[in-house]
């Protein structure tokens, strides 16, 4: 156990999710002490897994607390020396966009971040943000476009194209920003990808649901989409915290695929599955690129993707999904 690490506090908001529950146990096998929040002590499926994990007999504390509760998180981050703030609904399709994705990303944002604001030691806040905040500019994303972390996605385009989530991801970074930059706290941004892997919570994620729905389905989604493991996003969090250089925004994408391409990796892997040969319908294939610099930078090494679908059916597997 590294002496940087020992006797640490940190903080894991949402810490049953599924980036945050690698999060946790990472940090608990590096040897940190780490307090985690949760939206239910009472639920089971939240806590469980949790408290399983090696070391947290002895180094993981759960508290309950809620994204639209100013001060819901003095106590889970009072005398931690950083926060790691994961707690943001994921979902694409929502009848109420703003009250169930707009408002806990950038309210429940906001109040984590008050609540940090208020602990004078604390060295950094990592916050996990999405590349979706970072690639719908309204230009067209082609071939040799290459989506970097200069890039923010733009709110109106967002707006008229109903991409709901993409826009609770950009309101919540820039507001964060903004906050940190009036209160002089030191923020690092993680904007991963589409997370793949194995789960460690019992509740099947929107990730590893995609994959997932792709099995007896009879057409594919005509989507491109960037993938990355969920070790190595859990992995690009505690870097951002530990290296002292580190600044800004980190985009973390191993690879761009096609939902086609994902299907003959299915077909190479699992010859027995029905999987579907046809798309949902004949536009355009959109595909384009995702800037690795400034994650290798950091000292993030990407998981190859095939490993990843192959880890994420084999925990589906596990976990009785099929």
């Amino acid at each position: 156990m590294s002496r940087q690490r020992e006797g640490k506090t940190v903080c894991v908001t949402g810490a049953s999710g599924f980036i945050a529950s690698w999060l946790v146990k990472l940090l608990l096998d590096r040897g940190y002490t780490v307090k985690a929040s949760v939206r239910n002590l009472e639920d089971p499926k939240k806590t469980e897994h949790l408290l399983a994990l090696d070391g947290a007999k002895e180094r993981l504390s759960l508290f309950q607390a809620d994204l639209l509760k100013p001060g819901s998180f003095d106590k889970v981050v009072e005398g931690c020396d950083g926060v790691f703030h994961t707690a943001s609904p994921f979902f694409i399709h929502s009848a109420n966009p703003q009250e169930e994705l707009i408002d806990p990303a950038v309210k429940g944002t906001l109040n984590v971040l008050s609540s940090c604001s208020k602990v004078p030691l604390m060295k950094r806040l990592v916050l996990t943000s999405s590349v979706v905040a970072l690639m719908y500019s309204g230009s067209p994303l082609t071939p040799e476009v290459v989506v970097d972390e200069n890039w923010f996605s733009d709110q109106a385009f967002c707006k008229e194209t109903k991409l709901w989530y993409p826009l609770s991801k950009t309101l919540a970074e820039e507001a964060a920003w903004k906050f940190v930059e009036e209160k002089g706290m030191d923020m690092v941004t993680i904007n991963p990808a589409m997370v793949i892997g194995p789960l460690l919570q019992p509740t099947l994620n929107t990730s590893a649901a995609a994959i997932f729905r792709l099995i007896n389905a009879p057409t594919y989604p005509n989507i491109t989409l960037g993938c990355v493991h969920v070790k190595d996003v859990a992995n690009a969090h505690i870097l951002a915290f530990e290296t002292p250089s580190a600044s800004g925004r980190y985009c973390v994408a191993e690879s761009v695929v096609h939902m086609s391409e994902l299907v003959q990796m299915l077909r190479k892997l699992y010859p027995s599955f029905k999987l579907p040969d046809k798309c949902s319908d004949d536009t355009p294939i959109v595909k384009y690129q995702f800037s690795k610099e400034k994650a290798r930078s950091l000292g993030v090494n990407y998981t190859p993707l095939e490993e990843g679908i192959k880890e994420t059916i084999e925990s589906l597997k596990e976990k009785r999904y099929f």
